[in-house]
Parts: C-alpha cells; structure tokens; sequence
C-alpha cells in the first residue's frame, strides 16, 4: 500500500525544477543536515556515523535539524545518508574513520584479486540492504508535515568505483587511474552494475517518499574530458534514462533529477543533454557563462557559491550572494535556478553565518531588489 503524506506547503523548488517563473529562487545546500550544527553531536551521541544512518529515527532527527534551526529560509530537505551505502550493499565493507572520512578495509585492487568476482557475481537485493535508507525516508517525508519537499540521493558510478578501489579519498587516485587505463572493459562492467543498483536504490527511495533526487558525482573532476566521456558520462546517462520508465512500472510519477559532476567544468554541456532536469555546478563555474552554455535548453541550473565564504565576513557573504543573483541573471529571468554552495558545507563553519547566506538570498531575490 502506498504511504499516504501530509499536503505539501511551499512547492517552490518543484515548480522551479519545472520551468516555471517563480516569485523567488528556492534555497537549499548540500550537506546542511550535519556537524557544523551542535544539535547534530548531540542527537548522534556515542553513535558512529553509519549507525546513525542506519537508524531511521535519527537520520530523520538529523534530516529536520537544519529545517528546524532556519525555518522559513529552506526550500528542500535532503535525507541524511551517505553515498557509500550502495558498495555496502554490494558487500564491501565501510568504516567512518574520525578526522579521516570513509574507509575500505578490503578495497579492490585488480580484476584477478578474488573480491572483483565477488563483487560482480553477487546479486545485490537493494531493497532488502538498503531498508534502513527507505524507513528514514518515510519517516521524515511524516515528520515533516509538508513543511518543504524532501531529497533523495546516490552516488554517481564513477564516484562510488573510485571509492572502492582507493579505499578511501585520495590526492593521487593512483588505483583508479590503474584500472581505467589498465583494465578499462572490468572497469566498465562494474560501473555498469553499480548504474543499475542505483536506478533500483533511487526508485525505491521515491517510492518512500523522496520527491526530488540527486546524483553525486563527487570525482567527476579527476576524470579528463576523454575518459569522462568513457566511464562517466554513459552511466549518469543510464540512470536518467532508466529510472523514469523504471518509477512508471512501479506506478509512480517521475521526480525532479540533479546531476552533480564536481569539477567536470568542461562537461557542462554535455550535463544538459543527460536526461536530468537540474545540473548541479562548483564554485569554479561562472554562473553567466554557465547560463549562456545551457542556452534555450530546459535545464534549471543549481550552486554555486563557494562554500568557503562562510569562512568570511558577513560583507564577503553579501558580494558573493551579489554575485551569483546577476551571474544567474535572476531579475531578469526569474526562473531556472536553484541557490546553492558549489559543494557541501564544511567543517567549522558557524551556522548563523549560513543564515546570514540564506537571510541574503531573501533579500537580494525578492521582485523590488535590483
């Protein structure tokens, strides 16, 4: 039976991902829901950072902290989760380590070391594994009450294979780089499989309750434009492609998508033509030159303030708020875009400094600021 959810209030963000001249641009930003806020550590407690996840009642806690501490300044929740919940599901195991970030005790490390085999022999029961990711889902869309649309997402392919074979984050990207240009047929048949995962994982969060999602292709920018073209672009490709028919058979509507390819400022262009309605851009686009690439194309365009002017005075925040509502050629267009960082909100930053962010985008967007 499908979950039955409280009317939607503010239905801005939808409307815009639409096409529609909207009386304002929607705001929301990546990783909002996190450990910049101190009612995070506090609802996380002793809890590592996948039990959290894991956990339904405190993902949704998690998730409706930043809509709680900035009511009426955000247009969007975005479920608390991680992107390496699918290479879980997959069977590979992933620590949170402190201070470090994500780490794979057993990365793969060659097509002939056993655990490739493993990986791509095992059938993957996505809604089975990934259970917990859809509770919180559900959970938050009630918890909610209507009060601004929910975000579901994954991690592009690309980003999640590069993960697996480094084993974490990395400054050289030594291993991936090995088996792109080593072993580039084993290579794509394993972002294959993980392309179709996240069709089924992303369906099965809309069928939860997510009303938007978004594809993080976090690595896209270690990829040069060729070998973008070769083991990113088909798979961001495949998944807009196959999750609209796939929600239709599950008899659900299609959803807003995003595609994020960080640091792929050459793949703009080729972004617009992916299928997704939304292209998520860094802080190293130029939002002008990145209006005029889009073109007469229906893409909303979403960012991009570098998220390291929350670092800065509040004069600092206010000129690259400026900046961004004449870089998107907000008054005069009025439509397709969405406010947002260039990336996640990092460490340290004090979240009265990210409300005076928002508190700016109200005042510099609304009809009578020129």
């Amino acid at each position: 039976m499908e979950e039955q959810f409280p009317p939607l209030q503010n239905d801005l963000i939808l409307r815009v991902a639409r096409g529609e001249t909207v009386e304002r641009p929607p705001i929301w930003v990546m990783r909002q829901a996190g450990r910049y806020l101190p009612e995070y550590h506090e609802a996380k407690g002793g809890r590592d950072f996948f039990e959290c996840c894991r956990d339904p009642e405190v993902a949704s806690t998690l998730t409706l902290q930043p809509i709680e501490r900035y009511a009426g300044l955000l247009d969007a929740s975005i479920i608390f989760s991680d992107i390496l919940v699918i290479p879980q599901a997959m069977g590979m195991v992933v620590e949170m380590v402190d201070k470090k970030g994500p780490h794979f005790p057993n990365p793969l490390r060659s097509p002939d070391d056993g655990q490739y085999a493993e990986v791509m022999q095992r059938h993957v029961d996505v809604a089975k594994e990934l259970d917990y990711v859809y509770k919180a889902i559900t959970l938050t869309r009630k918890k909610l009450n209507g009060r601004v649309p929910l975000f579901g997402f994954c991690g592009a392919p690309w980003t999640l294979f590069c993960y697996m074979v480094e084993g974490g984050g990395s400054k050289l990207f030594k291993e991936v780089k090995t088996w792109i240009y080593k072993y580039p047929e084993e290579t794509k048949a394993l972002l294959q499989k993980i392309s179709e995962l996240c069709v089924e994982y992303l369906a099965l969060q809309v069928k939860a309750g997510a009303q938007l999602i978004q594809v993080f292709d976090s690595w896209a920018g270690e990829l040069s434009p060729a070998s973008f073209k070769k083991f990113s672009q088909p798979y961001l490709t495949y998944i807009a492609k196959h999750l609209p028919p796939r929600l239709k058979e599950m008899g659900l509507e299609p959803v807003p998508m995003v595609v994020f390819p960080k640091g792929a400022w050459y793949a703009l262009d080729a972004a617009c033509d992916m299928g997704y309605n939304i292209v998520g851009l860094d802080w190293l686009h130029d939002p002008a030159e990145a209006v005029k690439i889009v073109g007469d194309r229906p893409i909303v365009l979403q960012g991009n303030a570098d998220p390291g002017v929350l670092y800065g005075s509040h004069a600092a925040i206010t000129e690259a708020v400026t900046e961004m509502v004449k870089g998107f050629g907000w008054h005069s267009r009025k439509k397709g875009w969405i406010v947002n960082l260039g990336h996640g909100i990092t460490p340290f930053v004090n979240p009265d400094d990210l409300k005076f962010f928002f508190q700016e985008i109200h005042r510099l967007t609304k009809t009578n600021a020129q």
